[in-house]
This record gives structure tokens, sequence and C-alpha cells, in this order.
């Protein structure tokens, strides 16, 4: 359908199905989902000159001075909410944010992924995006308590989050976010939904949908669900894992390799992996935006981290940032990667659009891979690793940010407006958490000073 005609659907729809409010769904830089609500007289006015609003009360948008902006409804969107009433409905569409002139918002997450997405189309290449979300349940939003004691996988009658899981997938089925299957994940409490890949803007638009609704369903259980990357130190951390192919205009998966008999790769893929291990220390604030975040990526007792710690790939391996899922014969349209190193406070629409600037990077420049970072390169030490050219990733979030600082390729791949804010509004947060006194520290310490 072109434009005019997904206008016209979302119109009649309205019509058709009674719907009395529709919500305009916008995230700010940090991923944290917006909305404001039209009524659906106003919808065909929305689509030709924008809903306007104070910017300047949005992370990231405006300052108060140049605060208007522009909702512009993406009518492809469009999805009638499930859990509200089937009379006087409500519908959500997602927005692209315009200045008051009608430009582009260049602080706007989705512009910044549909920007880059139009630059990968220019060199013939289409990405394609697959996810899994994790997170945990706790009894409420202040304590961060098991309510099982369930393992990966496991099914069992204490798995008691079941009909929670399915009822979460009954609605977002119900808003075209199709799921490929849920589990309960490694840690006590902790679960994940893998959302069946689609191209990069609409599974990132699936993956915010998916949280909400995640959120949504354990609030009416009267439970919390949180995307915090580690809440226990006891249990395993939550994770965004990200599959990712490029597919050509003829809808071919380029990352297949019939001459690789080992990993089953092209020279495409190579060149992107190797795009995205190059630029891996840059990408790290983006993908790994918060103080908890890198607890999450850290060796722990001496063992083989179950998480990456370095730029590294490998087959099956789950310690590596790049891992290459197995290969399924005569499956060549499922060749992909699964990027490690994301997790779930992050903004996809942002992690996909520097991922794909970095693979399009490699790919442009002819990269090859380094050695592939099996279990035994994965046990020497961060010097012998950085001699044979592997380098670690950035243990704090105040080490991210000074690599994200320094990287002209970021600010490219952002543009200065994201990149500026971003920056600013994370060395605030890094700021007041190193002048934070921990229970740790007063532990370690107070006795003995």
């Amino acid at each position: 359908m072109d434009q005019q005609q997904n206008i016209d659907f979302v119109l009649r729809t309205i019509e058709e199905r009674g719907i009395r409010f529709v919500r305009l769904w916008f995230t700010d830089v940090l991923g944290r989902l917006k909305s404001l609500a039209i009524s659906p007289e106003d919808l065909e006015v929305a689509f030709e000159e924008g809903i306007g609003f104070d910017g300047s009360s949005i992370e990231g948008f405006a300052a108060p001075d140049e605060a208007d902006m522009l909702a512009f409804p993406d009518p492809s969107t469009f999805q009638v909410l499930p859990w509200r009433p089937s009379t006087d409905g409500v519908a959500r569409i997602f927005c692209d944010v315009c200045t008051p002139d009608r430009k582009p918002f260049l602080g706007d997450p989705r512009e910044c992924l549909r920007q880059m997405f139009y630059k990968a189309e220019k060199l013939g290449y289409i990405l394609n995006v697959g996810a899994d979300v994790e997170f945990y349940y706790f009894p409420d939003d202040h304590t961060p308590e098991p309510l099982d004691e369930v393992g990966y996988f496991d099914l069992t009658p204490s798995d008691s989050a079941r009909d929670l899981r399915r009822s979460m997938v009954l609605m977002l089925e119900k808003m075209s976010v199709p799921v490929e299957y849920t589990y309960h994940s490694a840690g006590h409490s902790q679960h994940g939904i893998s959302l069946r890949h689609a191209e990069a803007l609409s599974m990132s638009d699936a993956i915010i949908t998916a949280k909400h609704v995640i959120r949504l369903e354990a609030f009416e259980s009267g439970i919390h669900a949180t995307f915090m990357p580690k809440p226990l130190a006891s249990q395993a951390s939550s994770a965004m894992l990200l599959q990712q192919s490029l597919f050509n205009r003829d809808g071919e998966n380029v990352f297949w390799g019939a001459d690789d008999d080992r990993y089953h790769l092209s020279d495409i893929a190579k060149s992107y992996m190797a795009g995205i291990l190059d630029h891996a220390p840059e990408l790290s604030a983006i993908t790994n935006p918060t103080v908890n975040s890198y607890k999450r990526l850290v060796a722990r007792g001496g063992k083989l981290p179950a998480v990456p710690t370095h730029a590294t790939w490998g087959l099956l391996n789950r310690s590596a940032m790049i891992r290459v899922p197995i290969y399924k014969p005569g499956k060549h349209l499922s060749s992909r990667i699964e990027l490690r190193t994301p997790d779930p406070m992050s903004n996809p629409h942002l992690v996909n659009a520097v991922t794909l600037a970095a693979g399009l990077d490699g790919i442009k420049r002819g990269l090859t891979l380094p050695e592939e970072g099996t279990s035994e390169l994965l046990r020497l030490s961060d010097r012998e690793l950085a001699d044979r050219g592997i380098r670690a990733l950035p243990k704090s979030l105040g080490e991210a940010l000074d690599i994200f600082e320094r990287s002209e390729f970021m600010k490219e791949a952002l543009g200065e407006h994201i990149h500026g804010y971003f920056l600013a509004k994370k060395r605030d947060e890094w700021n007041r958490y190193a002048s934070t006194i921990t229970e740790w520290e007063l532990k370690y310490y107070l006795a003995n000073s």
C-alpha cells in the first residue's frame, strides 16, 4: 500500500470500529515511550498538517525557546489497542516528529534509524532484525525479589507466569507483533520473548510496543516487569539480543555464503561483522546506556563469562559479542548474526541505527574479521588479547562515554543533536552515580577507616 492507501485504510477502520481516541506514540532519545491522544475527527488533519506539541518537555528534543514540534502519524503503524474497550475503542499510531517548517526533527530516534536505512537502501541493502528481549517479574517496583525459583526453559508447576506470558503473546499478536516464542529464562523470575524478524524500523517499533505490553500486562496482574539489565547480583542478567541480516532488492539474503562450509557467511557478512567489532567500544554507550548495564558485562569468578566482555565473534559462542547461529540446511534466508551486547534499557531505534552504520562502514572499507573468539582464546588476559588485536569492551558507563565523546563516527551516525544530548544526559547520570555512597562502601570502609 502507498501512503494515501494506508491513510484511507486507517480512516475507514476507525469509522467501522467506532474508535473514540487515537494515541500518537513516539519515543524520546533515551527510548522512553511518549503519547498524546486526539479524537478521530482530528486524525485526517494530523496526517496532512501534524499535531503540535511542546517539545521542551521531552528528553532530548528542544530548548524552551524553540519548543514547538509537530507529530505526523505514520499510517503503516496503526493498530487498535486490544486491552481497551471494544466500544468507544482506542487505537495507536507511531509518529514522526518534525519541526514547525515540517522538516524531519534531528532528535527523533525513528528519523535517525530511517536515515541510516535509506543509506543502506541506496547501497542495495535492507536490514532485517529479529529480537530476543529478557526481563524480570517482581512483586512491585521497589522490591527486587523473584516470584519463582524456576530455571532456563524449565516447565514446572512453579512457573507462575505461564498464563501471564500467554496473555502477553495474545495481546501482541492482536497488535500484529509476531511472537516466535516465549520462555522462562535462566534467572529466577526471569523471562524472555522472541520477536519474529522484520525490517529494522518495524522491529524497533515492535520492541517498544512489546516492552509496553509486557509492563501493562504485569501491572494488570499486580506485579512489576523490569528491563533493568542486572537487577539481582546472584541471578542472570537481561539482554536484548538482536539477530541482523542484510537482504538485497530481490529478497535474497546477502549474508548467505555458499562457499563457506564452516560459517556459511558471505564476504559481505564478514565485513559487516568486522565493522561492528571495529567500532565496538564506540557503540557501547548506545547499546549499554546505564550504570547498571556494566554490572552485566563483567566476568565473574574466573569463569568464562556468558556475556560479551571483548569485541569478539564466534560460532555458537555466547561469550562473543557477535554470535553466528547454527546454519540449517536449505534455510538460506535465515543466515544471520546475533548481537549479544545490547540490553533492554537501550533505545532499539538508535541501537539498530549505529550497528547498521558500523556494519556498512565495514563493508565500505572491506574489513576482514579477526580470529574467532573461541573459548580457549577468551581465557587469555586482556593484554594477550590486545596483542592479537582484540579489544576489551568498556567496563563502566564513564569509560564508554569517554570513548563515545571522542568518536566522530558516532557523531555522524547519530547526528550532532542526538549525540550531544545523549552525552550530556548520560554524563550527568554517571556523575550522580559516582558521587553516591553505596552500602558496599559503608560495609567495607566505615569500620576500618
